[in-house]
């Protein structure tokens, strides 16, 4: 796959469809690399007439790991942050937004359809915010405003989402990564075990862990403000997609992230959960890519 350097770091990235096709940008979440967007997800959009790149976000993948900034604990941080304090961390989600409009301007795109999940929702609603002639479009896939009352994740589920491995041997990562999907599993859409060991396994091997890249990335979001206030001001047109069943973003989530951007369509998926697997694939192209259509054809 290519690499690009873009503000500052070293982006690795994979495009599919004409480069001359309107390009939607994937930006996955928390620790995830950029193979989370299931390659059939990506080629579907590409067969609807659209030049689709998904990358890996710093600290994770084989994008730039920033091996010279300190990991701060995250139970520290929680804690200033409670205090109404804003503590100073290695990276912010700005920043983040920051590689994504760097990124298009290395693919010299003056704009694209902003498409992020989880994490990587919160990045695209502030390219959204801080890029606004830069997102042709926004679609907010099971992230949240940030607001702080919002209903909270399943304690078991994040508990396990944020379990380190008990080793970083292969074997014990692939297990640490089957019990991660097995908790962010879509009940609508089950994988088999054979699945999920072949998704562990890629994951595995494609790049070497590391906790304190993860634990980077956590730090930025732990400090990260609602974007509620912020995100009223924007104004292109904007999806939000949510699972029903998500365990980690309750879909109280995606109504405030709806309410919060003018005009902003909500659509609320049955049996969807906090991943990306095989079956809900052809769910998500069709309400990504007609959503885009709809926008490319000024019908939005």
């Amino acid at each position: 796959m290519p690499q690009v350097r873009a503000n500052g770091i070293d982006i690795e990235y994979e495009s599919f469809g004409r480069e001359s096709d309107p390009l939607i940008l994937l930006i996955m979440g928390f620790g995830a690399q950029l193979i989370f967007w299931p390659e059939s997800l990506c080629e579907g959009l590409a067969a609807k007439g659209f030049r689709v790149v998904r990358f890996d976000n710093r600290d994770i993948g084989k994008s730039s790991h920033l091996t010279g900034r300190p990991a701060p604990d995250p139970r520290a941080l929680f804690a200033e942050v409670r205090a109404g304090r804003q503590p100073a961390v290695p990276y912010t989600l700005d920043d983040m937004a920051g590689d994504t409009v760097g990124l298009m301007d290395a693919l010299r795109a003056k704009t694209a359809h902003i498409v992020g999940a989880s994490m990587g929702g919160m990045i695209a609603q502030l390219v959204a915010i801080n890029h606004p002639n830069r997102a042709r479009s926004l679609i907010s896939i099971m992230s949240t405003t940030g607001r702080r009352d919002l209903p909270a994740g399943d304690p078991e589920v994040m508990s396990v989402l944020f379990r380190p491995p008990r080793s970083e041997s292969r074997d014990d990562l692939i297990e640490a990564s089957i019990l991660v999907q097995k908790a962010l599993a879509s009940p609508g859409f089950p994988s088999s075990d054979a699945e999920l060991r072949e998704r562990a396994e890629r994951r595995t091997d494609r790049a070497p862990f590391d906790l304190a890249g993860l634990t980077r990335q956590s730090a930025a979001l732990i400090v990260a403000s609602p974007r509620n206030a912020l995100l009223k001001t924007v104004r292109c047109p904007t999806l939000v997609l949510h699972g029903a069943n998500d365990p980690v973003i309750p879909a109280a989530a995606a109504k405030d992230t709806a309410e919060s951007v003018p005009s902003a369509e909500l659509v609320v998926i049955p049996g969807m959960a906090h991943d990306v697997p095989p079956g809900l694939v052809p769910v998500l192209a069709k309400h990504i890519g007609d959503f885009v259509a709809k926008v490319e054809a000024g019908k939005v």
